[in-house]
């Protein structure tokens, strides 16, 4: 008779989707809570630079839009807090512990939006990036967070498109225009490379993460991936990303490009980049300023709850 260890092993192996009541390794429980809840809390963030544009976008169209946009990562977090959830660790637990610091969200939420065209740098570049990164996490061996991810992922491409079209409008505009795209450009193209994550011999979480098949290709694969796709975007655009150093390598069959500033992206993991404080006060406020909400959900559930199983006005005792 196998043993759990053994069972699971052979699910991983055979591409068997591990469910929340199978048995599963802590470490594995761990990872993934770690992995799903930092997922949660960057869709949650990430609504918070484009969401003070709303009231500035230059059109209606363009307001509508971004509204769409904003309100789509809402739900992404609330599905992957779900999804983390059939972990056994509450919401309110993983909420508690973005609060106290404890928690991580994506480090390209921490640069602020200086111009309408940032939204779409946001668009092509970071939903580009987060894009590369999470079509392969449809297939992770967890089957709550792959089956949450298709329907992210639709969403996501859509956003992507969005922001490559705020851009292509404005490199055709006026010298202003082209100007500001080139400079939102400039800024979001190497924190959008930091969104990887540290190059595969500093992550110390990468190796075990794909022999158990939540991720499938390293960090530094996917990197490589996104940079050839923007190599050949950026020319529709009429554009320059800000690396002299890139350049097609015959033998490699791919684009190579310049080293990271690391120091920067560790700086900003630590607290210190140029909004961690702004971002992480934002939803301090916002999470105390909407407790009468879920407050007012949970009696309201209650009392349909207690309604429904009344003998008067709901449900009757069998006879």
């Amino acid at each position: 008779m196998l043993g759990e260890q053994e069972i699971f092993d052979r699910k991983i192996e055979q591409e068997i989707r591990i469910e929340p009541k199978d048995w599963m390794p802590n470490d594995y429980r761990k990872m993934l809570i770690r992995q799903m809840s930092q997922h949660a809390h960057s869709e949650i963030v990430g609504m918070l630079p484009e969401g003070n544009w709303i009231t500035r976008a230059p059109s209606l169209r363009r307001k509508a839009t971004l509204i769409a946009k904003v309100q789509d990562e809402a739900g992404h977090g609330l599905y992957l807090y779900s999804a983390t959830e059939t972990l056994g660790i509450t919401r309110e637990e993983t909420i508690d512990q973005l609060h106290a610091g404890k928690a991580k969200y994506s480090s390209i939420f921490n640069y602020p939006t200086l111009t309408w065209a940032d939204i779409g740098a946001i668009g092509w570049l970071v939903d580009g990036a987060a894009i590369m990164n999470q079509v392969p996490l449809c297939r992770a061996s967890f089957g709550p967070y792959a089956r949450a991810m298709i329907r992210i992922c639709k969403e996501e491409s859509f956003h992507q498109r969005q922001g490559f079209e705020i851009l292509l409008t404005l490199s055709r505009g006026s010298e202003a225009q082209k100007q500001m795209c080139q400079d939102a450009i400039n800024r979001w193209w190497w924190p959008s490379l930091m969104m990887f994550g540290p190059n595969d011999d500093a992550s110390p979480n990468s190796r075990l993460s794909m022999q158990w098949k939540i991720k499938r290709f390293t960090n530094d694969e996917l990197r490589q991936k996104f940079v050839d796709v923007c190599v050949e975007q950026v020319k529709t655009l009429n554009m320059q990303l800000p690396d002299p150093k890139i350049k097609w390598n015959e033998e490699t069959g791919h684009y190579d490009f310049g080293e990271i500033n690391w120091e920067e992206f560790y700086e900003v993991l630590k607290g210190n980049g140029p909004c961690n404080k702004e971002r992480l006060e934002a939803r301090k406020k916002a999470h105390e300023a909407g407790a009468w909400v879920r407050e007012a959900a949970s009696a309201y559930a209650a009392k349909k709850n207690y309604s429904f199983n009344s003998p008067v006005h709901g449900s009757q005792p069998a006879k």
